[in-house]
Parts: C-alpha cells; structure tokens; sequence
C-alpha cells in the first residue's frame, strides 16, 4: 500500500491555488449575491487547459483520470470558490463520460474538442419533479420523427442550463409499461438548449446562486438521431458507467468546502480575543474545530481510494458512495463548526462562512441524499432486503 503523492499531483494544486488565488472570497460573495456566473475564472481555467482535464488527449483534453479531476475541484472549492466555483467546471470536466465511453466517433468529434477548450458549455438534464431520485419514472418522451426525434416533457435542477449550449439529455423513448425492466427504453442525447422549443426558468435557491439551477421545458424540440449517445434505449446503462465517478468528484468539493470553512474558523479563533485570550484556547471551540480536521482528513482517504480504484477499472460502489457519504457529512460539520466559532459574526456576510454553509449543505442533498447512498450500502454491500 502506498501513500506517497503522485509526482503530477502537487504541480496540478499549485497551478489551480495560483488561478483560484486571482478570485477571492468578496469575487464569490459578490457573484453569489448578484445570481451571476463566474465567467473570468470559468474563462481562466479555461485558458489553462483545466476544463478538458478528464477528456481523451485524441479529443483536445488531458487525458487525466478522475484521481486529478478530484484534485483540481477540491482545490477551487478550497479557496472559497466552494461550490459556485466547483459547479460551473463540474460537467465540463466530468459530465462528458457518456459521450466519451458510449457515443459515435462522430459525436466525440463534433463537441469533445470543443467541451475541452471550454467553447462549448455543457448542461445535465435527468431529474423530474415527479420522479426524483427514481430515474426510471421520468416521463420526458422522445417520439421518433423521420431522422431524429421529437422530446417533450420537464426537467428540474438543470445546473448551468442559462449558460449552456447544450443539454446531456435522458429520456424515454419506450413506454415504461411495454420494457421488461423499468431499466429498459431510457435514451440518452446530446439536445440543444438554444431552440425556441426550450424553455428554462430558474429556481430560486438557498445558495450556490452564482450557478443557476433551472426548470427546463421542451415542447417538441427536435434532436437528429445523430445527437443520440449510444444505442436507442440504453440510456439508463450509460448514466451508471459515470455515476461512481461522479460521486468520488462530489466528495471532493465537499472536501474542499470544508477545508474552506475550517481555515478561516481556526485563523479566527486564533486572532479573536475574549475574557484576556484567544477563543481557540477554550475547548468549546477548539474541540470541534479539531473534530471537523480529523473527519475531513478520514473523508479524504476514502475519496483517494475510490478515485485510485476508478482509475484502474476496478469495483469501486462501495467506495465510491462511502466517500461521498463521509465527505459531504465532514464538509457540513466543518462548516457549522466555523460558523459556530464565529458566534455572531458566523451569521454576517463578509466572513463568509454563512455562505460555505449554505453550500455545504448542498452535498448532502445532492446530487442524490445521504438517505440513497445507505440503501445502496444496506442493499448491495450488507445483503439487506431492499427498502424502496
């Protein structure tokens, strides 16, 4: 078992702290407050080749695996970007697997390149409002017409979706009722979001407000079969390629949140004084500061470890929603522990703890609630009946 750090990895922190370093805190509060997508550090990561990190080097990407796409959103979501930051890079850097694994040769050239350089934004359209986390009630049709299909139906919580040009969209494409597994007849495509036949409203939020989440209409719009990713109704297939890898890139933001919250909660409490010393000498504060530093250093072991088995095509379920189960609960207590040690002040804007809380509490929603990642582990490690 080895623990040292790959040699590529320490150069990877040092070059996004140095871009991340351009966009303090008030940039992000600033952005947050004013509901406005960061484009300058999109824009500077970007220039920096950091987008396409996870893309196929024969795409115009890095050809990274997901252990330096971990490190790269854990480093922006611990320089107080927290999940504003994280959020506008995530798809591009992630959201892209399906393509990459299950789409034409055709489709991978026409939008890869263009995902990698940054040019083309990316949006991620599954949830519904009256499916939720059950994937495969979604009722957003797409009915064949002649070359392509037609979509109609309602998504909710498309991250991105103001700003993108296109939209990873699931849909149904055979009738729930005529599949011999609910599975079955789910078809992924790569659909425009700027046509008149797509209407998107955002949702107002809690927080992570830099980044839109929207309500995303389509009202027959129409998808040439050669924007289909794979084969027809084997969508619900390649979303599972890419869910494990999406969780351990999760885990990582919620790292980095709370390495975020726990850095200005300790240089507060050393500079604060109260009754003669600093409050970081009271172990009412300090003991949870304490607590927070060892659960984000646990949470971050099982993050490299589920990382390091994606990158080696091996197993890794178990470890994959472990770490993303342990890491979105870290990264919130580290946060509340900040806000908590700010007394007051916790509550006020320009420390900015409130807002890493509010983001923090994201991750153990989203993007599926700590409650599924223990069925998964009830059901498919412990052999436990299924509960849902």
């Amino acid at each position: 078992m080895e623990f040292s750090e790959d040699t590529d990895h320490a150069p990877i922190r040092a070059a996004i702290r140095e871009i991340c370093a351009r966009f303090p805190d008030d940039y992000w509060a600033e952005a947050d407050a004013a509901h406005a997508f960061p484009w300058a550090f999109y824009d500077a990561l970007a220039e920096g080749g950091w987008i396409g990190i996870a893309i196929p080097a024969e795409y115009g990407g890095g050809g990274a695996g997901i252990t330096e796409a971990s490190i790269i959103l854990e480093e922006v979501a611990a320089s107080g970007a927290c999940m504003n930051g994280a959020s506008a890079i995530h798809l591009s850097i992630f959201g892209m697997q399906p393509v990459i694994r299950h789409g034409s040769e055709a489709l991978k050239r026409r939008y890869l390149p263009k995902v990698a350089s940054g040019e083309l934004h990316v949006a991620f359209g599954v949830t519904e409002p009256d499916a939720g986390t059950d994937t495969t009630a979604i009722s957003t049709r797409a009915v064949r017409d002649g070359s392509g299909y037609r979509v109609t139906g309602r998504k909710v919580w498309t991250s991105k979706a103001l700003e993108s040009d296109r939209v990873l969209l699931l849909t149904r494409t055979t009738p729930r009722e005529e599949c011999a597994k609910r599975t079955d007849g789910l078809t992924l495509f790569m659909a425009s979001l700027q046509d008149p036949a797509v209407g998107i409203v955002p949702i107002p939020k809690l927080g992570r407000n830099a980044v839109a989440s929207c309500e995303v209409s389509y009202d027959g719009l129409y998808v040439d079969e050669a924007d289909r990713v794979g084969a027809e109704g084997h969508g619900f297939r390649y979303l599972l390629d890419g869910l494990n890898a999406e969780r351990v890139l999760i885990a990582a933001e919620a790292l980095g949140v709370g390495r975020a919250a726990l850095r200005r909660a300790v240089a507060y409490a050393k500079a604060r004084i109260v009754f003669g010393r600093p409050i970081g000498a009271n172990q009412g504060i300090s003991f949870p500061l304490a607590e927070a530093h060892a659960r984000l250093a646990a949470a971050e072991l099982a993050i490299r470890q589920a990382a390091w088995l994606i990158d080696h095509d091996m197993p890794c379920g178990e470890q994959a929603n472990i770490a993303k189960l342990l890491a979105a609960d870290a990264g919130f207590q580290a946060a509340d522990a900040a806000v908590q040690a700010h007394g007051g002040f916790g509550y006020a804007s320009e420390y900015h703890v409130e807002r890493y809380w509010r983001e923090a509490r994201l991750l153990r929603i989203a993007p599926l609630p700590q409650e599924m990642v223990l069925n998964y582990l009830a059901e498919h490690v412990l052999g436990l009946p299924r509960s849902y």
